[in-house]
């Protein structure tokens, strides 16, 4: 089983060989990672679709591409960072990608990295796709937290492992393209289903006499104390058993949930953000499932999703 302590993030352990890297896009995010690669050493070439936009990293050191086909054929390990899926294809439309690796960190969703990897394969190129969990200024901050999920080709991903640690931490997660994109969005979902709690207990406080700054403190603590029962939620899904050592079941907090919404009532506060999670808990305990947790919850929503 998993250490739940230790870090799933790896670093690099040795110096990193300082070879060439080309970078197709300079946004916040791609500055961010030339600076880091040029900081490291490394010989990084650059191309942007808005030239200016690349040309403060001249000053640092970068060679800028006139094009990307320019770019790409300057350096054996090609990294896009661009807007969409739709602007991966259209820069390397005309690009020779022969024996090249490509890195895609543009944010995308599993199926545009598994087409994108059948895409670069009949082009002759090994494929990676990443999907950063961090904001620009954590990129080469080594303390900062930040990591990129990494998922495509293994030997790809051997080969480059201490270059594409430089800006962030690195994670593979398998051979499966898609499997970055999902882990990302997997995070991403349950950090806006954590603003969207957040955002309501502020709207509730609002208007009394509790000043925001003091409450945070006990909010922050509150969802640290929560946090860990996404372990427990795992393990109950692994194991199929949802009703064994339940502390709070399903009916227990159904019929305590009509006190959330009484109180957004009266705080005349809407109740949208809390509406849809619990017309779930009252659709699964309507099913006969008062006796579990919420991980009958992920059921649920498997099962709606699913094309009927």
């Amino acid at each position: 089983m998993t250490d739940p302590n230790r870090s799933p993030v790896d670093l690099p352990t040795t110096l990193p060989t300082a070879g060439p890297i080309t970078l197709l896009g300079t946004g916040d995010m791609g500055t961010a990672l030339a600076r880091a690669w040029l900081a490291a050493g490394h010989p990084v070439t650059v191309w942007n679709r808005t030239a200016a936009r690349a040309e403060p990293l001249a000053a640092e050191g970068a060679t800028v591409a006139a094009s990307a086909a320019e770019a790409v054929a300057a350096s054996p390990l090609v990294v896009a960072c661009l807007l969409d899926d739709a602007s991966v294809g259209a820069a390397l439309e005309d690009a020779d990608l022969t024996g090249r690796d490509l890195v895609n960190l543009t944010t995308g969703t599993p199926a545009d990295a598994r087409a994108r990897a059948e895409w670069a394969t009949a082009r002759g190129a090994r494929f990676l796709d990443g999907g950063i969990m961090a904001v620009p200024p954590m990129i080469g901050a080594p303390d900062s937290g930040g990591y990129v999920f990494y998922s495509g080709s293994a030997e790809l991903f051997e080969e480059h492992r201490n270059a594409l640690a430089v800006p962030a931490g690195t994670v593979y997660v398998g051979a499966d393209p898609g499997l970055a994109a999902l882990h990302d969005v997997a995070l991403l979902s349950a950090m806006y289903g954590m603003f969207a709690g957040i955002t309501h207990a502020f709207a509730l406080i609002g208007g009394e006499d509790v000043e925001p700054k003091e409450f945070a403190p006990l909010l922050t603590s509150w969802l640290g104390a929560m946090a860990p029962m996404a372990l427990q939620t795992a393990e109950r899904l692994t194991t199929g058993d949802y009703r064994t050592g339940v502390v709070s079941n399903l009916a227990m907090q159904v019929a305590g949930s009509a006190t959330l919404l009484r109180t957004a009532e009266e705080q005349q506060v809407s109740a949208e953000l809390l509406t849809p999670v619990l017309a779930l808990m009252r659709r699964r305990l309507d099913d006969g499932h008062g006796e579990e947790d919420t991980t009958g919850l992920v059921d649920l929503l498997r099962r709606a999703g699913r094309p009927h």
